[in-house]
């Protein structure tokens, strides 16, 4: 139990560095906090900082997901409730780090690097979802909530045990939350739609 524990620590240490923070202060570009929408996450930098500093922010965040849950599944060999909760505790730690003064992102990322480890499957269906509303309505937003909110059932149809389900609705309530501004946005039509 003792390694458990610890692993849930280091998993909401992983899940809190925030990438787009670290990324745009190394390479010189403002401070992603206080441009474009504000948001920590991989869109935001894209829109500020660039195509190339946005994609590593995208492979950074979803690897604070998937290395916490590889190390819990391969290395410590956790049952598979302990190793949701390690998934959660990255994910959490995305959305509320502590080196930020728990203001973080809102999660996508980071429950994609979780999700392609824990439910590959479930992944491509999302994925599918996802790109087909971007390339209709160039929200992505909307791409990522519905992507959101469709994963618990994907992760159902393709076999996930009970413990992944329960996993995957905590998570999936946690991102859709977090839109709720983007969610008013595209209500009342002032959404960016993103430009590639």
């Amino acid at each position: 139990m003792t390694g458990f524990y610890f692993m849930l620590i280091a998993a909401y240490l992983i899940g809190a560095i925030p990438t787009g923070v670290v990324l745009t202060r190394m390479f010189g570009a403002t401070d992603i906090r206080n441009s474009g929408s504000g948001n920590i996450g991989a869109t935001n930098v894209y829109r500020v900082a660039g195509k190339k500093l946005g994609i590593l922010t995208l492979l950074g965040d979803a690897l604070k997901g998937a290395i916490p849950v590889l190390i819990a599944m391969k290395l410590l060999a956790l049952g598979e409730a302990q190793v949701g909760a390690v998934a959660a505790a990255a994910f959490i730690g995305h959305c509320y780090p502590v080196y930020l003064g728990f203001k973080g992102g809102k999660g996508v990322a980071t429950a994609l690097g979780i999700f392609l480890v824990l439910s590959p499957l479930a992944v491509l269906g999302a994925f599918v979802l996802f790109a087909l509303l971007l390339w209709k309505w160039r929200y992505v937003s909307l791409g990522s909530i519905t992507a959101a909110a469709a994963i618990p059932l994907l992760v159902c149809l393709t076999g996930g045990n009970l413990s992944l389900i329960v996993t995957t609705l905590f998570i999936s309530l946690i991102v859709i939350i977090r839109h709720h501004q983007n969610i008013q946005r595209l209500l009342n039509g002032s959404e960016n739609r993103f430009k590639a």
